[in-house]
């Protein structure tokens, strides 16, 4: 009978360790995750969206990972990512104008105790940002050249992240903070004093998410939700604006939620207000609600 109890006491005491490292491993953010979440998500658009944003068909944003390490629980890491940015255009025969091709490599260095839940890393970046077009950036009339103007810059961002975990809403939650430096030398000359090369973001993540273990039936886990919220603003001279002028100020809000009958991708609602992200099309200031569907952002 003694043996048989010691052997039920050990039991619950291996199950209950297992739990505590499966909880630990759960609301501790490795290096992995954090760059995962800095580095964005993939998303389609609807065909339909409110705001003064030219009638699309779709907007799609394909933005793989490539991680380069020497160990999983490296403290530097390095992460190349091939981004493309497509709009199809709801006009005759559905073109897609000069999609943004945005390549770069990014380097994470993790600081501090690696196994504590509130974690500081610093991120630096290179990055490329063009149209693919090799057509005059003007038309004969003066305006910018919407359907073969060439569009290209290079640029720099250098930043922190701050991530923990709140036990009390039980979800993660991120900072960022950076500076993107877009050098003259680095971009055509007809963008110098029209495309800001001076950019202070900031942003914040949330994500909720189910707590799973092996006793958890994958039916009774609640959806995932997730926010984004994001600020940009343009330090340097840019179309004679004054310091303070709002139009400097970008801002982008996005919801996620991730219903139980889909695997692998949710649903989303985004609210965008400022100068347009799609590479010629910079000039315009746009104010719009979206909706589609995104990749999961963190998964364990």
């Amino acid at each position: 009978m003694k043996i048989f109890n010691i052997f039920l006491i050990s039991i619950l005491i291996s199950n209950s360790l297992v739990a505590q490292t499966e909880s630990d491993s759960i609301t501790c953010l490795n290096l992995d995750k954090i760059a995962q979440i800095n580095q964005g998500e993939s998303y389609v658009t609807f065909p339909f969206d409110i705001g003064n944003l030219e009638p699309l068909i779709f907007e799609a944003n394909v933005s793989p990972s490539f991680k380069i390490r020497e160990r999983k629980d490296s403290r530097l890491m390095a992460v190349f990512t091939p981004q493309i940015i497509i709009r199809m255009f709801d006009e005759y025969s559905n073109p897609v104008k000069t999609p943004s091709y945005m390549p770069q490599l990014t380097f994470y260095f993790l600081l501090g105790n690696k196994d504590l839940p509130n974690k500081q890393t610093l991120f630096g970046k290179i990055a490329h940002h063009s149209n693919g077009q090799d057509g005059n950036f003007y038309t004969e009339n003066g305006d910018v050249n919407l359907d073969t103007g060439s569009f290209s810059t290079n640029y720099l961002e250098f930043g922190f992240l701050k991530s923990s975990f709140s036990n009390q809403l039980k979800a993660f939650k991120t900072i960022k903070s950076s500076i993107e430096i877009h050098p003259k030398e680095w971009m055509l000359k007809e963008l110098h004093g029209q495309y800001s090369g001076l950019r202070w973001h900031n942003t914040f993540f949330a994500y909720k998410l189910p707590m799973k273990s092996n006793d958890t039936n994958r039916k009774e886990q609640k959806a995932n939700f997730s926010l984004k919220a994001e600020t940009t603003w343009m330090f340097d001279n840019i179309n004679d604006w004054k310091t303070f002028d709002l139009n400097r100020l970008n801002l982008n809000l996005v919801v996620y939620y991730h219903p139980k009958f889909l695997e692998d991708i949710g649903f989303f609602v985004q609210f965008y207000h400022g100068m347009d992200y799609y590479n010629i099309y910079f000039q315009h200031q746009i104010s719009t609600i979206r909706f589609g569907i995104m990749t999961e952002v963190l998964r364990f």
